[in-house]
């Protein structure tokens, strides 16, 4: 039995979230700071083998038309660095405005915290990745 990772990939923080054993729930993990690059791979990594996690599933923030912009080929540039586990991309276009959208919902405020958006939209990547897949 294994774990589902998923990564909202930012500029500035990575949200993370891990999907139970029978690979059908999404739970926000935690999220970590983008720089220094090399630990924050360690980190994903670590986190990754902690969990027994054998997919990482990484947030492609695609345009508008399903093609890549910048933001798109940067997640996937960092992604390529993460050594041991399947990649896989998932169109993750507007998550970050479902996260806050969520959070306003459950009543937490976002706003002194954006790691809790990143988590949130981890989360999110994660559920469409799981329910397309169950």
């Amino acid at each position: 039995m294994y774990k589902v990772m998923a990564l909202d990939i930012g500029t500035k923080r990575i949200g993370i979230a891990l999907s139970d054993y029978l690979l059908m729930l999404a739970n926000g993990h935690s999220f970590i700071m983008r720089e220094p690059e090399d630990n924050a791979i360690r980190e994903i990594e670590k986190i990754a083998k902690e969990n027994n996690v054998q997919k990482i599933v990484v947030g492609v923030p695609l345009n508008m038309d399903g093609s890549r912009g910048f933001q798109a080929e940067n997640c996937i540039e960092f992604s390529k660095k993460i050594n041991g586990y399947e990649i896989i991309y998932e169109d993750e276009r507007l998550t970050s405005d479902a996260a806050e959208e969520n959070l306003r919902n459950k009543k937490i405020d976002f706003r002194k915290n954006k790691g809790l958006v990143d988590i949130e939209s981890a989360c999110i990547i994660l559920e469409q990745y799981l329910s397309r897949n169950n």
